[in-house]
């Protein structure tokens, strides 16, 4: 027969099911997203989820405010990812999960941009009116909400966009103020004078949440005091030495505090005599060069009460000529100086108790601007007092005190951490001035004072992680008197009257009512002295002084609980919070702030679990900083990238931990989406013209269909628990490891064959086994569409669409219902590690070319399979015999025409093998 006779091959690709879907595998998510965005707020698609969860069980986030102030930067998308993701998780149980987004206005950081502006035009802030100025700083925190909220949205969040909370907003500015006065009311809030965190350089008191501490190096002094009488005659004339890093405490000193316990020793130099605690000798020798110091006593810290010295400028009279005690005080530690320590009420906490402790008053000497008042004896109106050279070894108070004959030793080398601003980033001083507090140990009316209640409410909240509840606790434990005060414009005013004649603070309900509703009505400009006569009705207003400061932000950020979820203005909320969820820094702020404005007022917390998150590092462990050039814009990255990208690394990483992010990382979760995303394009295209009918029970399934609805029952027990700990990187590893592993690389890769070749793509006729298949391949598609829409916002819309596109979005969706199958895990677990090692056995054969797929091997295993064919199926090879090891070899069968296995029934290539005939011929 000539090759011209020879008959051609038959074409079955006509035959075979051919996956086919319009989704594609790159994602182009830069360019989709927002046109996605548009279609929801066009559709208002947070409005919809709304009506559909209308009744149900409620989940309360209440939304811990950013700072109106700049671009969102990589915390605030990792914040915001996850908030979005506990509301959009909550919402897919079935529960009412609404979010009320909301910003906080006021502040130091957004008046301070406005002075800025100012000092660029040679303007003064002080001559500005006023309003004006508030005006403008309105302006400003309102452009930067703006601005933040188109960026939060690009980012996916779901939300009430259009009606957020702003502390500025006039009924928010009223509501701060009634909270206020309900400390007023109850007697919580007083004034009073205590050394608080003051930046010269702002002019105002900070709270401990506004410090960050940051390494300097500063002066060092050892300075002499002359002990001028003392129960031991042999200390009268010598020298008490104190040690200090800031000089410029020295000319407000009142005092010397001692230890009891400790052990001193009055010491001998060629000229005078010098008194310090025993252990540290060694190191004041090496500071002073007075190395050749002789003991002559040794004596008992307890045996120096009674002591005086006078200080080093007394000649200069006045404050200066007042003998300086020595003051008993269990704080005093022999860490380092030189274990006697200099005491100045005004600038210290511990100087101030103990001062106080035995009748010594401050004296206010250092002024806002951080310079001596103008009147004081010495270096009246110098400063500023954080300025290196004013404490320099040669600086004006080293040299008063050289000249002096005090100054042991002076040397601008010491390495220490200090506090700053964390807004202007000045160096800070501890300074004394009136300001209000609210006092943490005064009995309240359930007899509890104000601490008790907060860590009564500790105790009763949940943490996650559980270490945050000693992080918070120890705080709360030890904090002073909350400072509410700051001697600023832009804030909610402090709106209490004080009687001129006592000092005492005006207490009426009355008053308090009409001072509220003229800031509801006209906001903080209301609290102004020409409306002090109809605030304070009936008395005299001359009688009383109007309180000028403004309140700590944190109070302000700490109410938001009250307007947002008490006010009925969000009626979908409600009183307390199922969860707040910020960084491991809010322990000390908003979380704190939160949690004693609510147990001052309402006797718990407002917050029933609180979930903390670290923070980003770059991808070298190193904390971002525009400085060193490391930081990465969440702005740029969803540029290129896109935020379902962001998203998947915000919920990948651990968050509890600080954490981080860079090329590299990004490129690994890059591949990640790349892989789900792959496995909905197979999906798609493998349910491609499904229909309802074409559905089998899972009792008639194979084994192999019943086993994957068995792991995907097991994976939804253990997302549900996910959910339930807040515990998202768990949540997308183990979705993304399904997908991988458990389908793509298992389940998808077996039953290819049945689903592209037990179907005649002409007639529609399939076995019960693709129907088995397709079945499940259904039930997956739904799982993991829901399952993923918190993660992959954007790409799960598209892949909804892709598939229903009349369908309304898959954000309406509830918790998919997986059912419950039983299956032999230890089996399955073993035929998939002997899977794997057929796998690997094959690589060989495949790298030398003797086989060209797993289809050409026939696969010897151990022991006496239950069904050979099956195996075979199950390893993709050409068939599976018994024997006593595993062994590989290429198979002597022919190749299927149509579905191209190797089986011994197909006499030559190119004929077609019983199945196949079999389908052909439905």
């Amino acid at each position: 027969m000539s090759e011209a006779d020879t008959p051609a091959k038959p074409d079955y690709r006509s035959t075979v099911f051919l996956p086919k879907t319009d989704f594609p595998m790159k994602a182009g998510l830069p360019q989709k997203e927002p046109a996605i965005l548009a279609r929801w707020e066009a559709e208002d698609l947070y409005g919809q989820v709304r009506k559909s969860r209308e009744g149900r069980e409620k989940f309360i986030l209440h939304d811990g405010p950013p700072y109106a102030n700049g671009d969102i930067h990589i915390g605030h998308a990792l914040n915001r990812t996850l908030k979005d993701m506990v509301v959009r998780t909550q919402t897919l149980l079935g529960k009412d999960a609404p979010f009320v987004p909301g910003w906080d206005c006021h502040g130091l950081p957004i008046e301070w941009k406005i002075e800025e502006q100012y000092r660029k035009k040679k303007l003064n802030k002080d001559e500005v009116p006023v309003r004006e100025f508030r005006a403008e700083c309105r302006a400003y925190a309102q452009h930067w909400v703006d601005v933040q909220r188109e960026q939060i949205k690009r980012l996916g969040c779901t939300g009430q966009w259009d009606k957020p909370y702003l502390t500025m907003d006039f009924d928010s500015e009223a509501t701060i103020v009634n909270e206020l006065m309900k400390f007023v009311e109850s007697g919580q809030l007083y004034r009073g004078a205590k050394p608080v965190m003051w930046s010269p350089v702002e002019k105002t008191a900070l709270a401990e949440a506004e410090i960050e501490y940051e390494d300097i190096v500063s002066t060092q002094i050892d300075v002499g005091f002359e002990i001028v009488e003392s129960p031991i005659p042999e200390l009268v004339g010598a020298y008490a030495v104190v040690w200090t890093t800031t000089p410029w405490t020295i000319p407000v000193n009142q005092g010397i505090a001692y230890n009891p316990e400790v052990e001193y020793v009055l010491l001998s130099a060629e000229h005078f005599h010098v008194l310090a605690a025993e252990p540290l000798i060694g190191p004041l020798k090496e500071r002073s060069g007075l190395v050749h110091l002789q003991p002559i006593k040794h004596i008992k810290g307890s045996d120096l009460a009674g002591t005086i010295v006078r200080h080093p400028m007394h000649e200069l009279g006045g404050f200066f000529a007042k003998p300086r005690p020595f003051l008993p005080g269990d704080f005093v530690t022999t860490d380092q100086g030189t274990g006697l320590v200099h005491m100045a009420p005004d600038h210290g906490e511990d100087d101030f108790e103990l001062c106080k402790a035995n009748g010594i008053d401050p004296v206010f000497a250092v002024e806002g601007d951080g310079k001596y008042r103008p009147d004081w004896l010495w270096l009246g109106g110098q400063g500023s007092v954080i300025n290196p050279k004013f404490n320099a070894p040669d600086g004006p108070i080293c040299s008063d005190l050289r000249e002096a004959g005090a100054l042991l030793a002076a040397s601008a080398d010491f390495q220490h951490s200090y506090p700053h601003s964390w807004r202007s980033k000045a160096k800070v001083i501890y300074r004394c001035t009136p300001q209000w507090f609210v006092a943490m140990d005064r009995p309240l009316d359930d007899g509890r004072s104000l601490r008790q209640r907060a860590m009564q409410a500790i105790a009763d909240t949940r943490f996650v992680p559980e270490k945050g509840r000693n992080r918070i606790g120890s705080m709360v434990e030890g904090r002073p008197d909350w400072v509410l005060s700051r001697q600023r414009a832009w804030g909610v005013p402090i709106a209490v009257f004080v009687e001129r004649r006592t000092g005492a603070l005006l207490v009426d309900h009355e008053v308090n009512e009409r001072i509220v509703a003229a800031i509801r009505s006209h906001g903080v400009d209301a609290w102004d002295s020409e409306n002090a006569a109809h605030f304070l009705g009936n008395r005299n207003s001359d009688d009383y002084e109007m309180v000028t400061d403004i309140l700590d932000v944190w109070f302000d950020s700490g109410s938001t609980h009250v307007f947002t979820l008490e006010s009925g203005k969000w009626p979908e909320q409600r009183w307390p919070a199922d969860l707040y969820l910020e960084g491991s820094d809010q322990h000390r702020g908003w979380f704190q702030s939160s949690l004693l404005e609510s147990c001052g007022t309402r006797g718990r917390a407002p917050f029933d679990a609180v979930l903390t998150h670290g923070f980003t590092m770059d991808s070298k462990g190193l904390k971002m900083s525009k400085s060193l050039g490391n930081t990465i814009s969440p702005l740029d990255l969803m540029r290129d990238y896109g935020a379902d990208i962001l998203r998947l690394w915000a919920l990948s990483v651990d968050f509890t931990e600080d954490h981080r992010i860079g090329k590299e990382i990004l490129a690994g979760v890059a591949d990640q989406y790349r892989k789900l995303r792959n496995t909905f394009r197979y999906l798609l295209g493998a349910l491609a013209d499904f229909r309802d009918d074409e559905k089998v029970g899972v009792d008639a399934m194979p084994e192999l269909e019943r086993y994957v609805l068995h792991l995907a029952a097991d994976l939804d027990k253990k997302l549900r628990q996910a959910v339930n700990d807040f515990d998202y990187n768990s949540y997308t590893r183990l979705l993304a490891d399904f997908a991988n592993n458990d389908l793509s690389a298992f389940y998808f890769d077996i039953r290819k064959d049945v689903l592209y070749c037990e179907v005649n793509a002409e007639t529609g006729s399939q076995t019960d086994k693709r129907r088995a298949n397709r079945t499940v391949l259904d039930i997956l598609f739904h799982a993991l569409v829901r399952w993923l829409s918190p993660v992959l916002v954007f790409t799960t819309e598209e892949v909804w669409g892709t598939r229903n596109p009349d369908a309304g979005s898959v954000h309406l969706l509830e918790w998919p219902e997986i059912p419950a199958v039983d299956a032999d895990d230890a089996k399955w677990t073993q035929l998939r590690d002997l899977r794997t090692a057929v796998t690997e056995a094959i690589e060989p054969l495949r790298r030398e070319k003797i086989v060209g797929s797993s289809l050409e091997a026939e696969v010897t295993i151990p022991g006496t399979p239950a069904s050979e064919a099956e195996l075979a199926e199950l390893f993709i090879v050409s068939s599976v015999k018994a024997g006593e090891a595993l062994g590989v070899a290429k198979t002597d069968n022919h190749k299927c025409g149509r579905c191209w296995r190797l089986l011994p029934e197909v006499r030559q290539d190119g004929e077609t093998c019983n199945r196949c005939e079999d389908v052909l011929n439905a």
